[in-house]
């Protein structure tokens, strides 16, 4: 039996000893990896996403949990690849081109793999090609991309219509975020979705994929 409780007390201090014990313990007593991260991790790292949705807590309370998460994550990491347990989507996710900013991004990537999505981080200054290169060559269902400039938010709508000139618009989602960016201005481009802040980017991509 799965106590998540234990995971989210664990995820809130950012211990990360604790949560590889956690997650050992359920593996030694027979627990299966799926119900561990499915039943544990993650439902522990969306109570994290509610408080932080809540301003209950903030950026760096979240990067702690997030990062303790990760350690019980590499625990399960071998056994699921070994039993090929499917990840909930791929996600191709990055900074667009002409903008160097990263932390609003990775901090998306974090709490999109707590949720137990596999993300595909292709970094910062990514171009427009290189969001549809990797989605196509990953099977990606979803491209997000992050903005924290006014004059690199035009970069998303071209990524958006590179999707849909290459026929995939609908079959890849496109979401977009960052300081600059509102739901507005995701509705003026195309794209699919709007994310206002991490918890929202996980919120929205599940509904978008219709996973809620």
């Amino acid at each position: 039996m799965v106590d998540v409780e234990k995971f989210a007390q664990a995820l809130f201090q950012g211990s990360t000893e604790e949560v590889k014990r956690l997650t050992q313990e359920l593996l030694d007593r027979g627990e299966r990896a799926e119900n561990v991260l499915n039943q544990g991790l993650v439902k522990a790292m969306d109570q994290v996403g509610i408080k932080f949705k809540n301003c209950e807590i903030y950026i760096p309370e979240v990067l702690i949990a997030a990062r303790a998460m990760h350690a019980g994550l590499e625990v399960l990491k071998p056994i699921l690849a070994k039993s090929n347990a499917s990840s909930a989507a791929r996600i191709v996710l990055g900074t667009v081109k002409g903008d160097l900013h990263d932390i609003g991004k990775n901090l998306v990537g974090m709490m999109l793999e707590g949720a137990g999505f596999e993300v595909i981080d292709i970094g910062i200054d990514a171009s427009a090609k290189k969001f549809l290169q990797t989605a196509k060559e990953q099977g990606a269902k979803v491209i997000g991309m992050s903005a924290l400039l006014t004059t690199t938010m035009m970069q998303m709508k071209s990524t958006v219509e590179m999707v849909k000139e290459a026929g995939l618009k609908g079959k890849v989602k496109t979401v977009v975020g960052g300081a600059p960016v509102t739901g507005e201005f995701a509705q003026q481009i195309g794209a699919d979705g709007y994310a206002a802040d991490a918890a929202s980017a996980v919120s929205t991509i599940k509904e978008l994929l219709g996973m809620d």
